[in-house]
């Protein structure tokens, strides 16, 4: 062996033995920078969470933390040959100060940043809770299943929220802020999606709402370029671009534009940092450490503060703009572009174990261990909440009997927070305003608005939505009320926290909605505030096994419904019903049961000699044309029983919803004993005023001869309830004709 040979060799066996144990699967390892040795002693010490000041050794590590991040991102997609680099890689410097710091409740709206998070919870340690201990290890359960989700999880340790849908995170980042007032709550945002839906405006609405809440902080990534193309904002200017943050409400923009600092001569006004010279790397590094320090403490000392970070997307890894967005088929650790940039960006082992170092210790310890949303929120006692006892026979609104429970329940909970963009006096639920009053500046009793109020109004479905989903995954209590013709407008954000909320290994309180203004109370406003197909939406969800979808059909039963939703946990669950004065058909007694169970009768014939006609109905208003079908049917011989179906998720087999995947999971279904003595007749007929999903399961279990299913159709302008219903064909003299068509032939023609 040649003494060249002999002495690489030797090299190579010492680099080995110096490799942490945590590199195993690290494909490229690069030479310790020269001042390595005298900048190496960790700037943040043993036993602190955060560097005490910004100088050389801290901007030396900042930029090995960047580094790491950029390196173990690229290697991650690599060796699935998928997944997103690039646009975390221009937020890289960004993420290395933060954590730098001590900021690790960094959420996100990107979900195409997953792989820069998953390695960012890797280099700190929070991945060994779920067996993740190699770069090997992370490499295979990178986009498998039980592993690191293509798109962000809040179920991985150290992660805080969901990230897929674009225009999600920035509510999560308020929520937070809001529930934890000490702690720091960055959001990064990519100018790709800055616009979608509605960042800046739910920010702005917040502030407005909650000016003393600041310790949210927006990073911008500012680097050019969308998924497939330039953002639609590349050709702003740094002025604009500062402008547009401050005319929505905040105080203070900081913007570190990596042009700046360029000695690379790149001649587009987005650079890569990566490929500037050793000082003036340095010099960028120490900007966007500085920037972040001073952002970091006007947050937390009430400053609405933003910053943003101007660096062409990709920076440092295979490709740069749109291009390096994703990897494709092929795009494997070696090939030439990637072995490149893997090879370029390569640590040494000493650098890796002082990044592990760093990471480990910064905010305190991992963010799995450490963050807020690792253990489960303390929650104030709310007792039993009231319930009046209306009479079978009776009137009563449905809304407003809900609406003094909601009252009584954010008196006793101060951080609880009803949202809502139509207006609660519009849905018969004045009551919570004037109890918990409308959150505004302006203090106008007329308008029950006080500056401390728990009612957020924004006129958005979106911001509602997504302030009271993100509350409840992070621990809170909160209540999105709106009309049903709209929700679907915010409808995304709760979904996307439903399927978390599966995922979660801690208890956190339901995400709860209430949708009033069914369409059949509508018809005078016409088809535009006639759209309960979203019960279909949120029916298809029933099958994920942890989301509800309840039908109250009176006062009774709408307390009963909300009393049973604050008890419940890691679920989602919207209540449908009306705001109209409607009959009582259950005791106390039987609305407890019909929601628990999922179904009760309400009605049937004496004994007798006829054939017998089940009506299943979902709703409250829908069940007066079904009460006179059924006086025609008596009439004419026939017995007749009317079950409502008020918690259709009971009502499913077991094996028809994945309830055992669920975190706090829900195995209780309704017998085929029980649910025969309901529902077996020689017709079945199901009936709904809106979307017809949710009574899925009464037509897949039912054993009669003959069954059919009517539902809402479209909307039209009509000047009442019982006009629209007819309009759809439901009514009392269609329901009991069909039910006798089906009578005498025995099947669905």
């Amino acid at each position: 062996m040649s003494a060249s040979a002999s002495a690489a060799a030797d090299q190579s066996q010492a680099q080995s033995a110096s490799i942490p144990a945590f590199c195993e699967g690290v494909l490229h390892f690069g030479r310790l920078p020269e001042h390595f040795t005298a900048l190496s002693e960790p700037a943040i010490a043993e036993g602190q969470s955060a560097i005490s000041k910004v100088d050389e050794p801290a901007v030396f590590q900042t930029r090995l933390i960047a580094d790491a991040l950029r390196y173990a991102t690229l290697q991650l997609c690599a060796s699935k040959e998928s997944g997103h680099p690039g646009g975390f890689a221009s937020s890289a410097d960004a993420i290395a100060a933060l954590i730098m710091l001590g900021h690790k409740h960094i959420v996100t709206e990107v979900g195409h940043h997953a792989p820069g998070f998953y390695s960012s919870m890797f280099l700190d340690g929070s991945l060994e809770a779920m067996g993740i201990e190699t770069m090997s290890q992370m490499q295979q359960r990178f986009r498998e299943r039980d592993g690191l989700l293509g798109h962000l999880s809040g179920a991985i340790p150290g992660l805080l929220a969901p990230a897929g849908p674009l225009g999600q995170g920035q509510h999560f980042a308020m929520a937070g802020a809001y529930l934890n007032r000490d702690t720091l709550f960055p959001c990064t945002i990519g100018d790709g999606g800055l616009g979608e839906p509605y960042i800046l405006s739910a920010m702005k609405h917040f502030h407005t709402s909650y000016p003393e809440v600041t310790n949210f902080l927006p990073v911008l990534i500012w680097n050019g370029y969308s998924q497939e193309h330039h953002s639609m904002v590349s050709l702003m200017d740094n002025a604009q671009m500062t402008t547009y943050w401050q005319v929505h409400g905040f105080e203070r923009v900081i913007l570190i534009d990596a042009k700046a600092f360029d000695d690379a001569e790149q001649p587009e006004a987005y650079v890569d940092s990566t490929l500037f010279s050793e000082g003036a790397r340095t010099a960028f590094t120490r900007a966007v450490l500085e920037g972040m320090r001073q952002a970091a403490e006007s947050a937390m000392s009430g400053t609405l503060t933003a910053v943003i970070i101007k660096q062409l997307k990709g920076a440092g890894v295979h490709a740069r703009g749109a291009k390096s967005h994703n990897l494709y088929p092929g795009d494997h650790p070696e090939k030439p572009s990637i072995a490149e940039a893997l090879q370029h960006g390569a640590l040494a082992p000493e650098a890796w174990a002082l990044v592990r170092t760093l990471m480990a210790r910064a905010g305190g310890g991992p963010a799995g261990q450490v963050a807020v949303t690792e253990s489960e929120r303390a929650l104030p006692e709310i007792g039993e909440l009231p319930m009046q006892a209306f009479a079978v026979g009776d009137k009563a609104v449905p809304s407003t009997a809900m609406a003094e429970m909601v009252a009584v329940l954010g008196e006793r909970d101060p951080d609880f927070v009803v949202t809502n963009a139509d207006g609660n006096e519009a849905s018969a639920m004045k009551v919570i305003n004037e109890r918990l009053k409308i959150r505004h500046p302006t203090v106008d009793a007329l308008y029950n608005q006080a500056p401390t109020g728990q009612v957020y109004e924004p006129l958005s479905e979106d911001a509602c939505a997504g302030l009271a989903a993100g509350i409840a995954l992070f621990g809170g209590r909160a209540l999105w009320l709106s009309y049903e013709s709209f929700a679907i407008n915010g409808w995304p954000i709760v979904q996307t926290v439903a399927q978390a909320m599966a995922e979660l290994r801690r208890r956190t309180p339901a995400v709860l909605s209430m949708f009033t203004a069914g369409a059949l109370e509508q018809g005078r406003n016409g088809w535009t505030h006639q759209r309960p197909e979203i019960e279909n939406y949120i029916g298809g969800q029933m099958r994920n096994g942890n989301s509800y979808l309840l039908y109250p059909c009176d006062a009774n039963m709408m307390q009963a419904a909300f009393a049973w939703a604050t008890a419940q946990f890691n679920k989602c669950i919207s209540i449908v019903a009306s705001k109209s004065a409607l009959p009582v058909y259950t005791t106390p007694e039987q609305a407890r049961e019909a929601i628990e169970a999922g179904a009760v009768s309400l009605y049937e014939s004496a004994t007798g000699a006829g054939s017998l006609v089940v009506f299943a109905v979902t709703g409250d208003m829908v069940l007066l044309p079904v009460f006179e079908a059924k006086d025609a049917l008596e009439a004419a011989g026939h017995r007749v029983r009317i079950v409502t179906v008020a918690n259709p998720r009971r009502l499913y087999r077991a094996g028809d919803v994945a309830w055992s995947h669920s975190a706090q999971p829900d195995g209780r279904f309704m017998d085929d004993s029980a649910f025969a003595d309901l529902f077996d007749g020689d017709v079945l007929l199901a009936v709904s005023g809106g979307g017809t999903v949710a009574l899925e399961p009464v037509m897949l279990r039912s054993r009669a001869k003959a069954r059919d299913l009517v539902g809402w159709q479209r909307g039209e302008t009509t000047a009442s309830p019982a006009e629209i219903m007819a309009f759809n064909g439901i009514t009392g003299e269609a329901l009991a004709r069909r039910a006798g068509l089906l009578l005498e032939s025995g099947d669905l023609r």
